[in-house]
């Protein structure tokens, strides 16, 4: 489980560095920046449905904020 929070979350910062890249390059007159920006929205959206379900069904726990003393 871990491996694929973390595989979602590279895709996500992906996402979010081919929007910039778009954004420099194109200077607005295309529409790939937006497309890339409503990619990482929707696997932002999903990763967190399937956290949501994997802790629902027991796949992951909450641990809590731990205070170490």
């Amino acid at each position: 489980m871990k491996w694929i929070i973390l595989i979602a979350f590279i895709c996500i910062l992906a996402s979010l560095g081919s929007a910039l890249f778009f954004m420099m390059r194109d200077k607005g007159k295309s529409s790939k920046t937006v497309y890339s920006l409503m990619l990482r929205i929707g696997l932002s959206v999903t990763l967190f449905i399937c956290i949501w379900i994997a802790h629902s069904m027991g796949l992951i726990q909450s641990t809590g904020i731990q205070i170490s003393r």
